[in-house]
């Protein structure tokens, strides 16, 4: 009979060694688990639009399937169409010849000289070049193109196979989901309320993806269209490159708008007054906090909000783990994992640290506020109802 340590130090040692186990499969199995991950939650998104087009529209369950595949297709398509167009122009306004460039560059030293506060390398930036190859920062900036395209080119190729295997996985959880639903919910016992329990902290933790991803999408599309219409009165020479950039980059809390925010700078200071450029940036940083600390809370709710370290933790786990994919999956997963642990009352706990709310009582050395009692509301029958995972109708 095998006897489990008893030890509070050797069971933390053993929970740390499972973590780094963890850990360490996730980062091996990226290429299993990211294609899953983001099927798993683009289901969640797109089960309840399959549905609907079952149940209203009387389409097929294959040809629901497949239409929102088709459309979220299509969605992908069209974005990729105006990046590329929007790069396309970006490169045909670099100056070209030596004449505009070297007139291209002084513009740009002379605004730089008056806003830097310390004197230029005259190596970097000479004040009186005569040809191109005397600007070493130009050389610099020239000579790094190849190695930034090879590796643009190389990371898109493999995304393009990610993609073609999570469309795969897409179609198959949409269509097989309540089978698969079910087979999960099995796991847990043959109890009828444990498994009724389990359905609805699966629901649960769906709901909370959807709903985070949803206002997401829509939220960072306005934003775009807001600051798209800012940047075109500003006479910015890209304006709707850079609102499309936020609005991907606005999947990655905090980093994202500080980075989306250098271009359209760069931007207005290189072709616009200094002026416009400090208006451009203070308007800019105005609507992302309006945005962060209004229109997100109104919209999505306070019970899926995470705090700031939680965010911070989660975006530097799940980049170490799976690197830029992982910084746009942090904040779908977490919104999951908190809905897990607020439909676990044993695990309410975490999702109080995880969270924003205020605790009912304040924390005492001597007084540890009671855990809330379990609710009253009776489990929903998940198995009988299709899952809000996939909300598939067969």
């Amino acid at each position: 009979m095998i006897s489990f340590p008893t030890h509070a130090a050797t069971r933390l040692g053993i929970n740390i060694a499972i973590l780094l186990a963890g850990v360490v499969a996730l980062w091996l199995g990226k290429a299993v688990f990211m294609p899953m991950i983001i099927a798993l939650l683009l289901a969640a998104v797109l089960g309840p639009a399959a549905s609907w087009l079952h149940r209203t529209l009387k389409f097929s369950w294959i040809g629901s399937c497949l239409t929102v595949i088709f459309g979220l297709l299509l969605l992908n398509l069209l974005i990729t169409f105006v990046i590329v167009l929007a790069a396309t122009r970006l490169v045909q306004q670099v100056p070209q010849g030596n004449d505009e460039i070297l007139k291209f560059y002084t513009d740009f030293r002379t605004k730089l000289v008056n806003l830097w506060p310390w004197q230029l390398d005259e190596e970097l930036f000479p004040s009186n070049p005569q040809t191109v190859s005397d600007i070493r920062a130009y050389q610099f900036l020239y000579e790094s193109y190849p190695n930034l395209f090879r590796n643009t080119a190389e990371y898109l190729s493999s995304w393009l196979w990610q993609w073609v295997l999570i469309v795969f996985l897409l179609f198959f959880l949409l269509l097989e989901g309540r089978m698969l639903l079910r087979r999960v919910v099995e796991i847990f016992g043959p109890s009828e309320e444990v498994r009724n329990r389990a359905g609805d902290v699966l629901n649960e933790m769906a709901r909370s993806v959807r709903t985070y991803l949803v206002w997401r999408t829509i939220i960072n599309f306005g934003l775009a269209i807001v600051v798209g219409l800012i940047y075109q009165v500003a006479g910015l020479r890209q304006p709707w490159s850079w609102a499309i950039l936020l609005a991907i980059l606005n999947y990655i809390p905090y980093l994202g708008p500080l980075i989306a925010g250098i271009p359209p700078f760069l931007d207005a200071f290189l072709f616009t007054t200094p002026e416009n450029t400090l208006l451009v940036t203070v308007v800019y940083w105005v609507v992302i906090v309006l945005e962060g600390y209004l229109v997100v809370p109104v919209l999505m709710g306070r019970s899926l909000e995470l705090n700031a370290t939680t965010v911070m933790l989660a975006c530097l786990f799940w980049d170490l783990v799976w690197g830029i994919t992982g910084l746009f999956l942090a904040m779908p997963i977490m919104a999951g994992v908190k809905a897990v642990c607020q439909s676990v009352e044993s695990w309410r706990p975490w999702a109080n640290l995880m969270g924003t709310q205020k605790a009912d009582a304040p924390f005492k050395p001597e007084h540890i506020p009671p855990a809330p009692e379990a609710s009253a509301e009776p489990a929903s029958a998940a198995i009988q109802e299709p899952s809000t995972l996939t909300q598939v109708g067969r």
